[in-house]
């Protein structure tokens, strides 16, 4: 059993979701598992100004070392321009227990 670990969840807009992943891997991530899904709330919000932000997105669970959840995320931000209003959201949690993580090599 592993302890110790950060679990990142991203909500990204379908189209960059490779990306997305790409680039958490190449911060350090071991992989990913995503899938798609469907939201409300921010396109009924902004009314005629949401018109480009598309309602099918792609969640990406990340499961890190504590050590290199931030590297991680900041690729996933860049990546999927989480910066910019109406493209997703991330968050980090930590794993309280993990059984079946492969540590990256070092």
């Amino acid at each position: 059993m592993v302890n110790k670990l950060h679990l990142i969840t991203a909500v990204v807009q379908t189209m960059v979701g490779d990306d997305a992943i790409k680039a958490a891997i190449a911060a350090g991530a071991t992989g990913a598992t995503y899938f798609g899904a469907e939201g409300t709330g921010v396109r009924q919000r902004l009314g005629p100004m949401a018109a480009n932000i598309e309602p099918s997105k792609r969640v990406v669970f990340i499961v890190t070392e504590p050590e290199l959840s931030d590297a991680v995320l900041a690729a996933v931000i860049k990546a999927a321009k989480l910066d910019d209003p109406g493209q997703g959201f991330a968050t980090v949690q930590e794993v309280l227990k993990a059984v079946g993580f492969v540590r990256a090599r070092r």
